[in-house]
């Protein structure tokens, strides 16, 4: 009798193992191929069977079955606690875990003009192969595959880390689970990362926003925010049914097969990964300007949404000599759709004031509908701009989407009639001498306004006092790259701020846990998240707290910067102008607006408070001691394999010594660290040019590592 129970539980086995085989095919036949071989109810029924062996065999379970598509019920061996039948479930667990990218996830250099496409494609070398790409409107996503198993999936996050929402990945049909088995006849190398655009159809955006209004819940602006909203859900269930897709477009990793973006591509797609159909490798500027303009006319019959073409050169190796500057690829650039327009009524002019206090002007509309959102305001820049185009509330006006995001007025149709068609004046903004004045005084503190000369931007000066200007530094503080405190939205802050709780950056780390469970819409477990995101925050190093300061025109990368020459807060007070202007990057402004933040006694106040707390206000002693002044003013290419680092290691040694890294040798190169395999071109041009060329052993030495 045992040996009978022993043979049918063999059989289910097996059983269990080819339904996974067959489903797994039907799903890249039907999502990625067009080309089904299963009917619908055939499909169903094997799932089904496929989910009854696996709960007789719970031994058995595999993340990357086809059974975890749609968010079966059998993640319940993770400690997911699921509500009962028939009602919303959600995960009750922890936030998204962040992970570090192994290769930064940077941003396209983005252009909107034919010229500059065609100015780059002269730049490159000559004979490049381009590769033309559609650029969906989704969000980006890694996909981390080790021994060519799913391990990770990563959104963009800052470029640096990201969220790992690997388990709402699993629910997307169109991203498979394992890659490179034998029967595909391409193995996986130990380590691949693939890229993606993650995204809903035009259909399913539609579907998804009816059944929202039908329950009186607020409705997606988009198809890229329906998108991403639906992948950081804590209900995988939800994320499966809502049907998201996505496109692949370009794969990382060492080792990897193929010398083209093309080919690799081409293995993708036999992986079982999603890639457009539109992709072509054009070799003139003729055949880039034929795809450009085909595209810009054909993409509106596409069922996904597009807002423009990518264009990458072919040769990897081409790629590798091209380099990066500090945000983008020089191999690569992305070509943007002229933005949509659409002739609207002006109704009103309201002002809007920033955590800077500059004071921008807001066009109120008539709503129009404009690359699938409803638009009703729109900005007005500055008064320079208003007076440009002489605008009046009660003017017809045109207005578009720069990028297709952000709506801005282009123009008007005719010229101001003097009044509006109720007879009502058009002038009742304030008027002088019969044309447009910009208001005088703040509309939020009514603090007279200021305009500091060779700037277009009137400025509250009131930053202790005027509401938007406090809430927008505190909100900038708590943000990711700054301090990085969950739970503190804008929202929360609003709320907190109404109530006396904040005044300023240094309140927030007076909040205590009663302050925040009696408001309204919080409670216990919010303050105790805000709480641990508050102590976490902490330790949050020097260059990021400097930044988090919100010191006008001080960014993140200048800050880093500012951070390294000075390694203290007490330093960088008594910074002269001289010695600011002489950091790279650090022009006569910025060195005024930070030596104005450190002569506010208010701001030193604040200062004192945040490191009476622990706030980190200088390097930790490992940090500096890993600095060094060695390398300052020096420009250095990193090309090549190595041996002891990694290449980025490198970068960043190269970084915490005061150089500067760049992507492609010139006349200003001060020397290259070379690996194994460099390029045989940029060794050419090094020995012409006679920029020097140094050994990881020589660049160590010289560093004293």
């Amino acid at each position: 009798m045992m040996d009978l129970f022993s043979q049918i539980d063999n059989t289910e086995r097996e059983e269990i193992m080819a339904l996974r085989r067959e489903l797994e095919e039907a799903n890249h036949r039907y999502y990625v191929m067009n080309a089904p071989t299963m009917s619908d109810y055939d499909f169903d029924q094997k799932l089904r069977r496929l989910q009854d062996l696996e709960s007789l065999h719970p031994d058995m379970f595999d993340a990357n079955s086809p059974t975890q598509h749609v968010g079966s019920d059998l993640n319940a061996h993770e400690n997911v606690s699921l509500e009962a039948k028939g009602e919303r479930r959600e995960a009750k667990g922890k936030g998204f875990e962040q992970v570090a990218h192994k290769y930064p996830m940077l941003s396209l250099s983005n252009t909107y003009s034919q010229e500059e496409v065609e100015e780059w494609l002269k730049k490159l070398p000559e004979d490049v192969e381009i590769v033309c790409e559609l650029k969906f409107d989704g969000l980006s996503i890694s996909l981390l595959y080790e021994n060519g198993v799913l391990t990770k999936a990563l959104t963009r996050g800052d470029g640096v880390k990201g969220d790992n929402v690997v388990e709402n990945i699993k629910t997307i049909a169109t991203i498979p689970q394992h890659i490179g088995t034998p029967e595909s006849g391409i193995l996986t190398p130990e380590f691949v990362e693939l890229r993606g655009e993650v995204l809903l159809s035009w259909e399913a955006f539609e579907r998804l926003n009816k059944e929202r209004a039908q329950q009186e819940e607020a409705l997606f602006a988009n198809p890229r925010n329906a998108a991403s909203g639906t992948l950081k859900l804590q209900d995988s269930q939800e994320v499966a049914r809502r049907g998201l897709d996505c496109y692949l477009y370009y794969i990382l990793g060492e080792n990897l097969p193929a010398d083209t973006h093309y080919e690799r591509l081409e293995i993708a797609k036999q992986w079982g990964f999603k890639i457009s159909d539109a992709v072509k490798v054009c070799r003139s500027l003729e055949e880039v300007m034929a795809y450009i303009h085909y595209w810009e006319t054909e993409r509106k019959n596409l069922p996904v949404a597009t807002d423009g073409i990518v264009l990458k050169v072919n040769d990897l190796s081409t790629q590798e000599e091209l380099g990066y500057t500090a945000k983008s690829p020089r191999w690569a650039i992305a070509y943007k759709f002229p933005a949509e327009k659409q002739l609207t009524r002006l109704n009103a002019i309201t002002y809007q004031v920033g955590r800077t206090g500059v004071v921008t002007p807001v066009a109120n509309l008539d709503a129009v509908q404009l690359s699938g959102t409803v638009v009703q305001r729109a900005t007005l820049h500055n008064e320079d701009f208003i007076r440009q185009l002489d605008i009046r509330e009660g003017d017809m006006v045109w207005v578009e989407k720069g990028g297709e995001i952000i709506p801005k007025i282009i123009g008007k149709e005719e010229p101001h009639s003097g009044s509006l068609e109720n007879g009502a004046s058009a002038y009742s903004l304030e008027s002088s001498g019969g044309g447009y004045t910009f208001p005088s005084h703040c509309p939020e503190c009514g603090a007279k306004l200021v305009r500091i000369e060779g700037e277009a931007a009137w400025r509250c000066p009131n930053e202790a006092s005027c509401p938007p200007q406090i809430k927008g530094k505190m909100e900038h503080f708590v943000s990711r790259k700054a301090m990085n405190i969950d739970g503190l939205g804008s929202e929360t802050i609003d709320l907190l701020y109404s109530q006396g709780l904040l005044k300023n950056i240094a309140d927030i780390y007076a909040l205590t846990q009663a302050d925040i469970a009696k408001q309204e819409r919080l409670g216990e477990k919010s303050a105790q998240n805000i709480l641990k995101g508050i102590e976490e925050s902490k330790q949050v190093p020097w260059a990021r707290v400097l930044f988090a300061l919100g010191i006008r025109m001080v960014g993140e990368t200048t800050a880093k910067k500012i951070a390294r020459k000075f390694p203290s807060i007490d330093q960088l007070q008594w910074a002269t102008i001289e010695q600011l202007i002489a950091i790279d990057d650090v022009g006569e402004q910025i060195a005024k607006n930070v030596i104005a933040y450190f002569n506010d006694i208010d701001n030193l106040e604040i200062i004192n408070r945040m490191r009476e707390v622990g706030v980190q206000m200088e390097d930790q002693k490992d940090e500096q001691e890993a600095q060094s002044d060695i390398l300052v003013g020096k420009s250095i290419v990193v090309s090549g394999v190595f041996t002891h680092h990694s290449r980025d290691e490198y970068k960043a040694m190269i970084e915490a010594n005061g150089g500067k890294n760049v992507g492609s040798v010139s006349k200003k190169t001060s020397f290259i660290l070379a690996g194994e395999n460099m390029g045989p071109e940029k060794r050419k041009k090094a020995e012409n040019l006679g920029v020097a060329i140094l050994s990881e052993e020589e660049f160590l030495q010289l560093i004293n590592h």
